[in-house]
């Protein structure tokens, strides 16, 4: 993890896909030049009644499944906290929520990695964070955080295995 001070500023991305509430299920497919992201998507349903819980796993077919795929990625993780534990993240009090895509502005993620990458005799700082931004997906039981220059997604309707085939194949 890394300790945020008074620049880090999250702003909500309306725009992507919101993690399922209950179990979002989050898959992550990466190698060493591409991270691909597979999660439920929230769709409620209108007739629901309180009464009763659906119970999904990766073979539970049907559902939005959200495929994030990032551009030029350079660092990621994907761990606690959990939803329980939320406000123990560093940026809890910066308006990152549960159940959200965030964009982090003036990250001192990024800017400790751009530090760290200073020792490199080539090194040049403007050049390092042009671009870069960092990104945080907050699940259910866990949290996903990505610095890359951007990300697209697509939505399916399926299964998550359903849709490991096919960012396997990103990966070539």
């Amino acid at each position: 993890m890394y300790e945020v001070d008074d620049r880090d500023t999250v702003v909500e991305l309306h725009d992507a896909p919101s993690p399922d509430v209950g179990a979002p299920l989050p898959h992550l497919i990466c190698d060493e030049h591409h991270v691909l992201l597979a999660y439920l998507v929230n769709e409620p349903d209108p007739a629901w009644d309180g009464s009763y819980v659906n119970v999904v796993g990766p073979d539970s077919d049907g559902y939005p499944v959200a495929i994030v795929r990032f551009e030029r990625p350079y660092a990621h993780m994907l761990g606690p906290p959990n939803d329980e534990a939320f406000y123990g993240h560093p940026l809890a009090n910066r308006g990152l929520e549960p159940y959200a895509v965030f964009e982090v502005k003036d990250s001192s993620w990024l800017r400790r990695l751009e530090r760290m990458n200073a020792v490199h005799p080539y090194h040049d700082r403007e050049r390092f964070l042009a671009g870069r931004r960092h990104f945080v997906f907050a699940f259910h039981d866990t949290m996903f955080e990505c610095i890359a220059q951007g990300f697209t997604f697509e939505v399916v309707r399926g299964s998550l295995r359903s849709v490991l085939p096919r960012m396997l194949a990103s990966l070539e």
